[in-house]
């Protein structure tokens, strides 16, 4: 195990709620919560001014807005928060190889890999850079911790939130575990915790105390002797430059128990849709076609079909899906539907037999029947304005939605770098109003130098710093977080 702390931990600040309070000047200072808005869904970020309530990440959005109703309530813009999640990776690539994403807002790097750090000075230099460096390119504030380990480094961070540095300082590493709880260990989650607390254990020094034979006894052999190494501060786990995606896979919980069985087939088919989508933006292909139900009572059932080769063609993984859903029963109603693909691999082998099957469909379709009556057009579904997303309107300029319903939607028309600004509602079919890009967080300035002419070292501004002593205060919960929001 190294000696020097040089091993980061970067964890950005309620990512996806500063965020959106980066985008939307209204918002910033007041409460947000991002997540599925419908009965049953559930809470995915929510800012620190909404965690003063007592609101949390994975916790159901009844209870969040019980808890908080007057706070803002919107739909997660994924691929915003992925545009930005790219900015701050690539700023981690450029410390060192040896960088380990674990989400988008939180990854490992080995700084001694990359030559940025090799002692407790230069390490700590390299986390006030890195952080100095996320404000200026994205506007947004991350936390880092430090230490001679991935396990420690984490903790550091948690330590250091919001928008700090902490570094876990050589040799005050068994001080500093000790009177922390359990859970603070990697691995122990809410079944550990209680079967250690039934144990009579219930902090590290009380695992380092307990033994690590009695450990074994309570855990079994793999986890007990885990555990007790980390409760001596010793892990030896490498930063991991790249992990193998296992699966691609989408899912959806529904507000209202779905009964038809066309519409819960015509969900099958949009998921495998979606799926595909996000399967080809990776530039992979797959083999097994999974398909996921839970049903009324809570029971979920996976099927899956494994295709003689590799694909991402949309029509034979709608198809396979279809298949599987025809061996599930959704008679008693259905709250939650996903498709995914495993098997993966970066080529694809063409499934003729499906393409020619579904050209086949297409010519029935072109060419119908003599004398038989045309089939009639389905009706223009009403345009949906989910709440928190970007628009544009003719005459006001770039907003986004605050909420829609009873056929109105209601936006507030500002910008990242504009004051708050004024509210408007239109009809939901205005022309005028079409769904936009998102704006960037810290646009270019016109008078900014090309990237070759940026300096190496730019001037870091005052940051919180700090190094651990023998003890530290109990960590602040760090967690992170769609329908109307309520105006701020």
């Amino acid at each position: 195990m190294r000696t020097a702390p040089t091993i980061l931990h970067l964890d950005m600040d309620a990512f996806f709620a500063s965020a959106e309070q980066a985008s939307k000047p209204s918002l910033r200072g007041k409460p947000v919560i991002v997540g599925g808005l419908g009965l049953r869904g559930v809470v995915a970020t929510c800012s620190y001014e909404a965690r003063v309530f007592g609101v949390h990440s994975a916790m159901p959005m009844a209870q969040a807005r019980r808890l908080a109703p007057n706070a803002a309530y919107l739909v997660p813009r994924f691929g915003f928060y992925r545009s930005i999640s790219e900015q701050v990776m690539g700023l981690l690539g450029d410390l060192s190889p040896l960088v380990e994403p674990l989400s988008l807002d939180e990854a490992f790097v080995d700084l001694e890999a990359g030559g940025a750090a090799w002692d407790e000075a230069s390490a700590r230099l390299a986390g006030v850079k890195l952080r100095a460096d996320i404000r200026a390119v994205t506007g947004l504030t991350g936390s880092v911790g430090l230490a001679a380990s991935k396990m420690l480094a984490k903790i550091a961070s948690e330590q250091a939130k919001p928008d700090g540095l902490v570094v876990i300082e050589p040799g005050s590493e068994r001080a500093l575990l000790g009177p922390m709880s359990v859970r603070t260990l990697p691995g122990v989650g809410p079944a550990t915790g209680d079967h250690l607390r039934r144990a009579g254990i219930t902090t590290v020094d009380e695992i380092a105390e307990a033994g690590e034979d009695e450990l074994v006894r309570l855990l079994g052999n793999a986890h007990g002797h885990a555990l007790y190494a980390m409760a001596l501060a010793r892990d030896d786990r490498p930063v991991v430059a790249e992990r193998e995606t296992k699966s691609v896979s989408v899912e959806d919980t529904y507000d209202v128990d779905i009964h038809d069985r066309v519409r819960v087939g015509l969900e099958v088919q949009r998921l495998a849709d979606r799926c595909v989508r996000r399967l080809r933006g990776a530039g992979l292909s797959g083999r097994t076609i999974v398909l996921k139900v839970r049903r009324y009572d809570f029971s979920t059932l996976t099927r899956s079909e494994t295709l003689r080769g590799p694909t991402d063609d949309p029509g034979v993984v709608r198809e396979a899906a279809a298949r599987l859903l025809e061996s599930v029963d959704t008679t008693g109603g259905v709250r939650l539907l996903g498709v995914g693909v495993s098997g993966l691999a970066d080529y694809t082998q063409e499934d003729l037999f499906a393409q020619a099957a579904g050209e086949l469909a297409e010519s029935e379709v072109e060419e119908p029947v003599p004398g038989e009556p045309a089939e009639v057009q389905p009706t223009p579904v009403e345009r949906r304005w989910p709440a928190g997303h970007d628009v544009r309107h003719g005459e006001y300029g770039h907003g986004w939605v605050q909420g829609s319903g009873l056929g109105r939607v209601t936006v507030r028309f500002e910008t990242p770098d504009s004051e708050p600004g004024r509210v408007r509602t239109f009809r939901v079919d205005d022309p005028e109003l079409v769904p936009a890009d998102p704006l960037p967080l810290v646009p270019r300035r016109p008078d900014a130098p090309e990237e070759s002419e940026v300096p190496e070292e730019p001037a870091v501004p005052p940051v919180q710093v700090s190094s651990v002593p023998a003890s530290l205060p109990k960590s602040r919960s760090g967690s992170e977080g769609g329908g109307a929001t309520s105006r701020p």
